[in-house]
């Protein structure tokens, strides 16, 4: 079994910075692939970005890439997603995913999840 507790959101102005982090627990942490995904009020969750189990390759949706960053420490149990220059339109409760498959880009790949963390970006 495998529990991940996200912290490190918040309220921020646009343009600012946070950095999300999901501690994991449970063995064989780089066995897992890793991922952070957000759900908006009113709309579906969807795949921000994701971390392979093995080579570390990582993967963003559209929106995000050139000013999020996911990486992972495997000596911590940790994975982070550093976000810069945030929008408003980036206001959603963030996931951290984990699961056994090499990479998790779509929900249904995840085998477990953390309890969501907010962050709120004004304008």
């Amino acid at each position: 079994q495998v529990q991940l507790v996200e912290s490190g959101g918040g309220l921020v102005q646009a343009g600012g910075s946070l950095r999300l982090s999901c501690a994991t627990s449970g063995r064989n942490f780089r066995n897992y692939g890793l991922g952070w995904f957000r759900q908006a009020p009113g709309k579906e969750r969807e795949f921000v970005a994701a971390i392979s189990r093995s080579s570390g390759s990582t993967y963003y949706t559209d929106s995000v890439k050139g000013r999020f960053t996911i990486s992972r420490d495997n000596a911590k149990n940790t994975v982070y997603l550093q976000m810069n220059s945030l929008k408003p339109k980036d206001t959603a409760v963030y996931y951290c995913a984990a699961g056994r498959g090499p990479v998790i880009t779509r929900h249904f790949e995840a085998d477990y999840w953390g309890q969501g963390t907010q962050v709120t970006v004004s304008s």
